[in-house]
């Protein structure tokens, strides 16, 4: 059973699997994209730039906000949804996907 921190925002469990990339865990790259997927309900952290699959990474959601806490403003971004900045000190922007 995973515990839950005392302050944890997002719904989800902190150890459900969540997208992102070498980028953001190995290099310290900023989040500047986040998607809730609607078809499975599971969220892509990723840096800018182009990326590729061998770049990917699978790690828990705790991972994903003890790197970045900035991202808790996100935990109620809807289904289908995505949050963008242009960097770490801007705020985030949403849209629903395809918009």
């Amino acid at each position: 059973m995973t515990t839950v921190p005392e302050n944890w925002p997002f719904d989800d469990s902190p150890n459900v699997a969540v997208i992102t990339t070498r980028y953001v865990t190995e290099q310290g790259s900023p989040i500047l994209l986040v998607s809730h997927d609607e078809e499975d309900g599971g969220w892509q952290f990723l840096p800018s730039g182009p990326l590729q699959e061998e770049d990917a990474r699978v790690v828990g959601l705790r991972t994903i906000w003890q790197l970045d806490p900035s991202i808790a403003e996100l935990a109620d971004l809807p289904l289908g949804w995505q949050a963008w900045r242009n960097s770490p000190l801007d705020p985030w922007r949403r849209k629903p996907h395809g918009q």
